[in-house]
């Protein structure tokens, strides 16, 4: 036995002795996404009787836990979110106080925490150690070696079902405070079946994609539409916050080559991966996917680096003079910033890059997603000064450089037809037209 397996097996331990470590007012940061430690999560609660005001950092939880979903427990925990997920929502909706929204650019979202404080813990998700002595941080490097090199203690919970990946992921046994192996299914998101309001959006997206462009792209009905029109493209590349499901046939076909890139040619780039086993399998040791931190992958001026990048984010509601809402809907917050504004400032700033929001011009039950002005208490995601072209399934439109007035009218031309003349009405009102 090596000193590296001497090493893991002194510092294998269990949760639970992870659980009796933790002391009132600590700071919990824990692994994003898929790489959230599900079996420390998930057993949080059970210390509620001994500890008071334990910070717990989250982001894109994949599940529900106890810990904040429950009144008695309102004293001893709070998680922070830095995006919400629907058990989140669900808990602020009934009153607790054991949940709060952290707001934040992507790029800076584990800098800025740790500008704050050295969290006491970090805790998350591991792929089995080699024989040279390193994990990998598996399908996140958002910000978890951001805080793995500032945090006092470091736990992981080594998954032998967690993919090992490349790029900035690895972390050392000496690193490494405590370990304890675990052997639950990575957490998959369902794949997402478009529309046929997403493929006629799709569709006009992909008249802005051309040979040789470098793709960012989210999840959902529309991304996943726009990559199956991209087919008959040639040598794209990615650049992207999170490496998507829709992507895989896309290196599979050739149609992602990655060669014509100006930054990292060759690689597919992006801070996490969030999808089906298909997905895991595929960046499963693939030297062609490399995961890099958050605050490189996403600052803006990084992604400018890359000539004819598109950027492509869905929103929830667009005003007439351009401000974007893509996170909550009124005072409510829906989900988060996540990196929407840091990919699309990016693209905007990037030689022949675009910033592409897109959304259906109605909701399901037929209100307009363009709006005279955003609902009292909306975050605005992306302000309209950065705003470049919006999508809807009636068209494009392009509003960078242009005053609020022919703005409101080229977003009028792309709303739903039936609510053209109530939105001339109501922007006449407020003085935009």
């Amino acid at each position: 036995m090596n000193g590296f397996y001497k090493d893991y097996a002194a510092k294998k331990t269990d949760h639970h002795h992870v659980l009796s470590q933790i002391k009132s007012n600590d700071v919990i940061v824990c692994g994003m996404a898929a790489t959230e430690p599900q079996q420390l999560l998930t057993d949080l609660h059970t210390i509620a009787d001994r500890v008071k005001n334990v910070e717990v950092y989250t982001c894109l939880n994949m599940k529900g836990y106890e810990f904040y979903m429950k009144k008695e427990y309102e004293d001893s925990f709070i998680n922070n979110s830095w995006f919400h997920n629907a058990a989140i929502r669900s808990a602020i909706k009934s009153g607790l106080r054991t949940a709060a929204y952290v707001p934040n650019n992507l790029h800076e979202a584990g800098t800025n925490l740790l500008a704050l404080q050295d969290p006491d813990f970090y805790v998350g998700i591991a792929s089995e150690m080699d024989e040279h002595g390193f994990f990998t941080c598996s399908l996140s490097a958002t910000y978890e070696k951001d805080v793995i090199e500032k945090a006092k203690k470091v736990v992981l919970e080594v998954n032998k079902n967690a993919p090992r990946t490349h790029g900035d992921t690895q972390i050392h046994i000496s690193q490494v405070d405590w370990l304890y192996e675990v052997d639950y299914p990575i957490p998959e998101l369902p794949d997402v079946q478009a529309s046929e309001t997403d493929e006629k959006i799709a569709g006009y997206i992909a008249e802005l994609v051309h040979d040789g462009s470098t793709l960012q792209i989210g999840i959902g009905g529309i991304p996943n539409a726009v990559a199956g029109l991209l087919k008959d493209k040639r040598d794209l590349g990615i650049h992207t916050e999170m490496f998507t499901e829709s992507m895989i046939d896309l290196f599979k076909l050739g149609v992602i080559t990655n060669r014509r890139k100006t930054l990292w040619p060759g690689k597919a780039i992006c801070t996490f991966a969030l999808g089906s086993k298909k997905m895991y399998d595929f960046i499963q040791d693939n030297p062609g996917v490399w995961l890099l931190r958050g605050s490189y992958v996403n600052d803006p001026y990084v992604i400018a680096q890359n000539d004819n990048i598109v950027s492509v984010n869905t929103a929830i509601m667009v005003d007439l003079t351009g401000q974007v809402c893509s996170e909550s809907i009124g005072t409510t917050q829906f989900s988060g910033t996540g990196g929407q504004l840091d990919t699309h400032r990016g693209a905007v700033m990037s030689k022949g890059g675009k910033g592409v929001i897109a959304l259906s011009a109605r909701t399901r039950k037929g209100a307009s997603k363009i709006v005279p002005m955003l609902k009292a208490g909306s975050g605005v995601t992306v302000p309209r000064q950065d705003l470049d072209w919006v999508v809807t399934d009636f068209g494009i439109a392009k509003l960078r450089g242009l005053p609020v007035n022919k703005r409101a009218k080229e977003l009028i031309r792309i709303a739903h037809p039936d609510d053209r003349d109530d939105l001339k009405k109501q922007a006449h009102d407020i003085g935009l037209l």
